[in-house]
């Protein structure tokens, strides 16, 4: 990986590990969606152990329902939260995979699975695996693996996004979909807002 994609992720890896240790940390609206989820989702999100909600940085909600007995793989995964959702709407047959490159947010993901296998009545088939989402095979992401892939407001954050799209390519099986919420530019983003702390890593300048 090239030298100034590693030190755009060192920055993103510092900011959601260091930087931010819950919500209230955020320095703007940005972590935010519009909208409420769909009921069903607003319902899954009560059930989930406070230490994931708190440390939950997406924009939107980019789980579909409907799939029961589906392998889902969340890009970026950070806490957590969208997998434990994806992983009560696959329920025991299905399996949900996060990928991470900060170490403080895959801890939080790993270390809240036994809890909310109580709450859901079975141990969800949920884990999460280090690695960057550029790099998903090199993150143990084997070929035509996956039914359905997310990812909330992460895509924005990578310094070589088109290598993330042909890693989701070879990740998904034929007629595999790709569901994100996440923010875009119209123009060309200034340099100087590409080296403000807070406003790249929250996003506004990725």
């Amino acid at each position: 990986m090239a030298c100034s994609d590693n030190s755009a992720h060192n920055a993103v890896k510092d900011y959601y590990g260091k930087v931010l240790s819950s919500t209230s940390d955020l320095k703007t609206s940005a972590c935010s969606s519009r909208s409420a989820p769909h009921p069903l989702v607003c319902r899954i999100i009560k059930t989930i152990p406070s230490a994931v909600n708190d440390k939950f940085y997406g924009c939107g909600n980019p789980i579909p329902l409907g799939i029961e007995g589906k392998d889902v793989l969340d890009l970026g995964s950070g806490s957590g939260r969208d997998c434990y959702v994806a992983a009560a709407l696959v329920g025991p047959q299905g399996s949900v995979t996060g990928v991470d490159m900060t170490d403080e947010q895959l801890q939080t993901a790993r270390e809240n699975i036994d809890a909310f296998g109580t709450t859901l009545g079975y141990t969800p088939k949920l884990k999460f695996v280090t690695g960057y989402i550029e790099e998903l095979k090199a993150a143990g992401i084997t070929d035509s693996s996956a039914d359905i892939c997310i990812s909330n407001c992460v895509v924005n954050l990578s310094p070589n996004k088109p290598k993330v799209f042909t890693s989701v390519f070879n990740a998904l099986r034929t007629g595999g979909e790709l569901h994100f919420s996440d923010m875009y530019a119209d123009r060309p983003v200034p340099a100087s807002l590409l080296k403000h702390q807070s406003l790249h890593g929250e996003g506004l300048s990725g």
